[in-house]
């Protein structure tokens, strides 16, 4: 998919929470090259609506702008997974792994490669979508935004294992930068392509590793 050099205006925004969209008018030039901006963030997965007039931006936004089309694939995975729970805990997630096949990523697999932090979501993404939303819609499990197992199709590039965990986790943003920090750390031979990182973060992220 091809990201618009434009859409790097918002990289001036300042560091927040959240953007009125009235703060584009100027870094666009108008009112509607600003709206027309946003809704192309929004269809990419860089940025997300919020209350009338506000959206957020992802921090992979803030990544070089020769990094999005790197990062387009794991954001429209996001965009397309389904969340599933029955107990919201643990055993949703071992549940999961005994039932389900495909190509684990982000906090289960980051944590397989680097011990850093304590995983949340199971993500994984597998050949027949439906077919495993099926299976587990039939052993209980409900679908929404809570819960702990999430399934999506494949998309992109997964020769590379290592290198497509490190691309999502650097698409996810938030705690997930810090994944692909320590990913960076101990397997750096074996990314083609890397992000950039506050030194500071960097640092943490180095004394917190296990050794």
């Amino acid at each position: 998919m091809r990201v618009e050099p434009s859409l790097a205006v918002v990289q001036n925004l300042r560091d927040s929470p959240a953007y009125r969209v009235s703060e584009l008018y100027q870094l666009a030039g108008s009112r509607a090259t600003a709206y027309r901006l946003l809704e192309r963030l929004l269809e990419l997965g860089l940025a997300e609506r919020l209350n009338r007039g506000y959206f957020s931006l992802r921090s992979s936004a803030f990544q070089p702008y020769r990094l999005w089309p790197h990062l387009v694939p794991s954001l429209q995975s996001f965009k397309e997974a389904r969340h599933f729970g029955r107990a919201y805990d643990e055993s949703d997630v071992n549940y999961a792994k005994k039932t389900l096949h495909g190509f684990l990523s982000l906090d289960y697999r980051a944590y397989e490669l680097t011990q850093l932090q304590t995983p949340h979501q199971y993500y994984l993404y597998v050949d027949r979508v439906e077919e495993a939303a099926q299976l587990l819609k039939t052993n209980g499990f409900s679908e929404g935004k809570a819960g702990r197992v999430s399934i999506t199709p494949k998309s992109g590039n997964f020769e590379n294992g290592i290198q497509r965990v490190y691309l999502d986790c650097l698409a996810a943003g938030g705690r997930s930068t810090l994944d692909a920090i320590a990913i960076e750390i101990r397997y750096r031979d074996q990314l083609a392509i890397t992000g950039e990182f506050p030194v500071d973060l960097v640092t943490k992220v180095e004394e917190d590793l296990p050794a």
